[in-house]
C-alpha cells in the first residue's frame, strides 16, 4: 500500500492534523446546519438571509475540500463522514422546522463567532508547526470573518 510522506516531523503533523480535522469538522457542520436554516427561514429578511446562507454554504464546503486536501498532502487521513461530524462538532444544532429570520441572525452570528475563534486558535496552533497550513486557516478565517461581520450587521 502507497502511504503519502510529509516533511513535517511526526510531532508537528500531529499538531497540524488535529488542527485540520477540527476545521474540516466545523467546516462540514457549518455548511449542514447552513441549508438547514436556508431552507426553513421565514420573515421579512427572507430572501436576503435565505442567499446569504447558501454563500456561507459554498465557503464552508470549498474550505472542507481544501483542508481534507491538505490532510491527504501531508500524510493524514481526514474523516468527514457524519457519525465522525455529529461526535466531535461543537457547531450549535439549528432547530428543525420555520425559523424566524432574527432568530437565524443570532444563531449564525454565534455559531461563526465560535467556528472564528477556533480557527484563530488553529491559526497560532500551525505557526511554527506548518506555516504551509495557517496560511490556509488564515484564508478560510478571514472569509468567516466576512460573513460575521455580514451577518451581525443584519441585526
Amino acid at each position: 500500500m502507497t502511504s503519502i510522506s510529509s516533511p513535517l516531523s511526526s510531532e508537528n503533523k500531529k499538531i497540524v492534523t488535529d488542527c485540520l480535522q477540527g476545521a474540516l469538522i466545523d467546516l462540514i457542520d457549518l455548511s449542514l446546519e447552513g441549508k438547514q436554516a436556508h431552507w426553513n427561514v421565514i420573515g421579512r429578511h427572507f430572501r436576503s438571509i435565505h442567499l446569504h446562507l447558501d454563500e456561507i454554504v459554498d465557503l464552508a464546503r470549498e474550505s472542507a475540500d481544501l483542508v481534507a486536501e491538505r490532510a491527504v498532502a501531508i500524510g493524514s487521513n481526514p474523516d468527514g463522514r457524519p457519525g465522525t461530524v455529529a461526535r466531535d462538532s461543537h457547531v450549535t444544532r439549528v432547530d428543525s422546522g420555520y425559523i424566524e429570520d432574527g432568530k437565524v441572525i443570532a444563531i449564525f452570528t454565534d455559531v461563526l463567532e465560535s467556528i472564528i475563534r477556533r480557527m484563530r486558535e488553529r491559526v497560532d496552533a500551525t505557526e511554527t508547526t506548518d506555516p504551509v497550513t495557517q496560511d490556509l486557516l488564515i484564508g478560510i478565517t478571514r472569509d468567516l470573518e466576512k460573513h460575521h461581520w455580514m451577518m451581525q450587521a443584519q441585526r
